[in-house]
């Protein structure tokens, strides 16, 4: 039987009250947002010191506040040639082999790998039996995301969807979770392969953004979009490891996929473990 916070979710408007939770957070309210960012981070336990400002006051909105940036010193990318650098802050829900076209999300439940990609089935035979990493954001995490290495981007395809909280709990009782939500899929060739960061929408996530395009949703649409980008030329964008590539305005999950013996996981990948961006999540395999 389902729990009812996750029955729930079938039945509330998840969009609507999505985008009005979006537009609530981008308003500048004045002592009404500051007061309710701090009480946000009493309930959240949020560490300010690590932000560049940890006055709340600084703040105009909640979205300013939420995307807020870090001291340069407050994460250390590993420079490690063969490593690969984590991504983000946060939990990882679960790591792993990509066996036969799926992705596991929990206990009883995974997904396709092709559905996740926006059903492009050439993309996904690029990541068959390739190497996985889900990691989910809590409200109290830093909310941008950055590169795990070296790479040029391809493509972008937003992928319409659901907007199912993320959450463990959601995500042990919603099949297929991570391939039914709103999300946009990033594309990258990098000196040792292909590798995709899928940035997953969820309930109340009021807007997911790139470095190169900003805004990609919303708006929405019922439409998968696919963009190409050039591999060289001046045109080409380039992403050293560590740099940042997007952001969550609240809290979501990333899901990075990667080819056929390109990484080998680290143990800190683990289901469950807490993870801090730039540490390492991998290291580079030996290709012939």
């Amino acid at each position: 039987m389902l729990p009812i916070k996750v029955a729930l979710q079938y039945i509330y408007p998840k969009h609507l009250i999505s985008r009005l939770v979006g537009k609530l957070a981008a308003a500048e309210l004045g002592p009404i947002t500051t007061a309710f960012i701090r009480l946000f981070i009493r309930h959240f336990d949020v560490d300010m010191s690590e932000a560049q400002e940890a006055d709340p006051k600084a703040y105009k909105s909640f979205n300013a506040f939420f995307t807020r940036l870090l001291k340069d010193d407050a994460r250390a990318i590993t420079q490690e040639v063969n490593e690969l650098a984590c991504p983000v802050d946060g939990t990882v829900s679960q790591s792993g082999d990509i066996d036969e076209g799926r992705i596991f999300q929990a206990k009883g439940h995974d997904y396709s790998l092709e559905t996740l990609l926006g059903n492009d089935k050439a993309l996904a035979e690029s990541f068959q039996d390739g190497d996985f990493a889900t990691i989910y954001l809590s409200p109290k995490d830093y909310h941008r995301i950055h590169m795990p290495l070296d790479g040029v981007l391809t493509d972008m395809i937003y992928v319409p969807g659901e907007l199912f909280s993320v959450n463990p709990l959601t995500t042990a009782h919603v099949p297929g979770l991570f391939a039914r939500n709103e999300r946009v899929v990033t594309v990258f060739e990098t000196p040792k392969g292909k590798m995709a960061l899928v940035l997953v929408g969820a309930t109340i996530v009021a807007s997911i953004e790139t470095i190169w395009a900003g805004t990609v949703t919303p708006p929405t649409g019922k439409q998968v979009h696919h963009w190409t980008y050039p591999n060289e030329g001046p045109e080409q964008i380039t992403l050293k490891k560590g740099e940042e590539m997007g952001l969550f305005k609240l809290g979501s999950t990333v899901v990075a996929v990667f080819e056929k013996d390109m990484i080998e996981l680290d143990d800190s990948m683990d289901a469950g473990e807490i993870t801090r961006l730039g540490q390492v999540m991998g290291r580079l395999k030996e290709r012939d």
